[in-house]
């Protein structure tokens, strides 16, 4: 069933074309960040990264990449509930640890930096819950998925038809 049909059938709005298949245009950039990905995920915990993941892209405005990671998230057995409640976790702070409620402040600081800097404070809370190293991977999975964004958006991918791997 074509994006069209699918818009007249279902009441819908037109489904966009991506503007360019990416991957096959700039196929060596896009293996290093493909790369980048797997370098950044090492050593985070996966349920913290795709909340890092989700957070990012909505600020983003990343529909293709709050997609997948939705998807991700909930095929590893995040609830439901948490991502909802993650673009508004400053007010549902109780759906998170403290932990994650660390990163998540990272992340907004790092990906909306028309802002400033990163607050002295933020970056504070997060050293206070991951060590060094811990927070240097932290730090690199939210530039990864920054990266990824901005690839999504420029280029329009197109959000619902992602699944994720089979287990």
């Amino acid at each position: 069933m074509t994006s069209t049909h699918t818009a007249v059938t279902t009441g819908r709005a037109h489904e966009h074309a991506p503007r360019m298949p990416f991957a096959e245009r700039a196929h060596e950039f896009y293996l290093a960040m493909i790369r980048l990905e797997a370098a950044a995920a090492k050593g985070v915990d996966p349920t913290l990264y795709h909340l890092i993941k989700i957070r990012a892209s909505q600020i983003n405005h990343c529909a293709f990449c709050v997609d997948m990671h939705s998807k991700d998230a909930l095929a590893e057995g995040e609830s439901v509930e948490r991502i909802v409640q993650l673009s508004a976790w400053e007010e549902s702070r109780h759906f998170y640890t403290e932990r994650e409620l660390a990163a998540l402040a990272l992340t907004e600081a790092v990906t909306v930096l028309t802002d400033g800097f990163v607050p002295d404070e933020v970056y504070a809370l997060a050293a206070a819950h991951f060590d060094e190293t811990e927070l240097a991977r932290v730090i690199a999975g939210i530039v990864a998925i920054n990266a990824w964004n901005r690839i999504g958006v420029t280029t329009r991918m197109t959000p619902g038809h992602y699944a994720p791997p089979a287990p």
